[in-house]
């Protein structure tokens, strides 16, 4: 087929990585983009090279010159803006959270999977070669069956000025206020981590304890018209398919990192662990090493980004992973954890939804 014609829905900082990576990809051009500010879309559109700019989806759907599009929109306009480029037969590579419900993900991947469509989320830390190294080492059995997880992802943006003064910013602010569509650090990494815990092992979470925390952060724990409301840390205690028990974890007062994912999973033979942060490292105890706590540290080789991999799934007519089915399923898990005083109970059994 020819090139895969691509429409980049929402302008935002994110919308320039989507951009340069299909313009970089010698299958995928970019044809249009679309923002509900229509002479913000012709600045991003002019700044990228895009011919076509539009200020409105309908719009742009009614022209249709496009064969897949990139939904790089807010979190809470993720469902209505892809159910209407599902109507329209368009492939979607949508980014995370899927949906701010597992309600609205599942009609999600229900009718991208009905309409036979390429449909992906892009957790972007599937771009990581040790996730991947990690995985595969895991399904080897490398290390034995997997029996313990701790996985965190760690920011400290309330704590330092690194990317710049969050009482003061609006693009810090709304993270922190569910009134402007935040639902905390839960919403906006949480699921980064619990995907980077999950597709390590292979396995799903199917029991769930979960724990929330909104820290006092302002008098009054408001700042102007942004109520300080939306969760700060978060602790998920997980079950997996197999019995293994994982902790895992996030937060933005994890002072001393910017930006940083931690894995370490052990198991009956071996162990390995993965620090995702400036740099990225991955290691492992295994085999005789295991008597004397020794760790050697594993090289990754490249591997291709998911962008990469949307685009050779429209090309090959299959659908790649990380589906929007998939990541409905972490977002069930999400939507638990916003349950007060969260309990063990099932999530996921024998790989069927509860």
């Amino acid at each position: 087929m020819n090139r895969v014609r691509i429409l980049v829905l929402g302008t935002g900082n994110m919308a320039a990585n989507h951009v340069r990576a299909f313009q970089a990809d010698g299958f995928a051009e970019v044809v249009a983009g679309v923002d509900v500010d229509a002479a913000r879309a012709r600045v991003f559109c002019d700044a990228h090279g895009i011919a076509q700019a539009f200020g409105d989806l309908d719009e742009a759907i009614a022209w249709g010159e496009f064969d897949a599009a990139a939904n790089v929109t807010p979190d809470k306009a993720h469902h209505a803006t892809t159910m209407k480029l599902i109507a329209a037969g368009k492939h979607v590579l949508c980014e995370k959270p899927l949906a701010e419900t597992f309600a609205q993900a599942d009609e999600m991947a229900s009718g991208a999977d009905q309409g036979g469509l390429i449909n992906m989320v892009n957790l972007t830390y599937r771009n990581v070669p040790a996730l991947q190294t990690a995985r595969a080492l895991i399904s080897r059995g490398e290390i034995g069956e997997v029996r313990h997880v701790e996985a965190s992802y760690r920011q400290s943006w309330l704590v330092g000025n690194h990317w710049g003064d969050w009482q003061t910013l609006p693009m810090w602010l709304w993270r922190l206020s569910h009134k402007h569509g935040s639902k905390g650090v839960l919403g906006d990494v949480g699921i980064h981590i619990l995907d980077f815990a999950s597709y390590a092992v292979g396995m799903s979470a199917v029991t769930l304890q979960a724990q929330l925390a909104t820290f006092s952060k302002a008098e009054g724990d408001q700042i102007g018209e942004y109520p300080l409301d939306a969760n700060d840390s978060a602790i998920m205690s997980v079950g997996f398919e197999n019995g293994a028990l994982g902790v895992i974890h996030a937060s933005r007062f994890m002072t001393g990192y910017a930006n940083s994912l931690k894995l370490a999973v052990f198991g009956t033979k071996g162990a390995l662990e993965i620090d995702h942060g400036p740099y990225t490292s991955i290691r492992m105890c295994a085999g005789t090493d295991v008597h004397n706590q020794a760790w050697r540290d594993i090289a990754s080789d490249p591997v291709p980004t998911n962008y990469q991999r949307f685009i050779t799934a429209i090309r090959d007519g299959k659908n790649a992973e990380p589906s929007f089915r998939y990541a409905a399923d972490l977002q069930r898990v999400i939507d638990r954890c916003y349950d007060r005083d969260c309990g063990v109970a099932p999530l996921i059994v024998r790989g069927q939804t509860a």
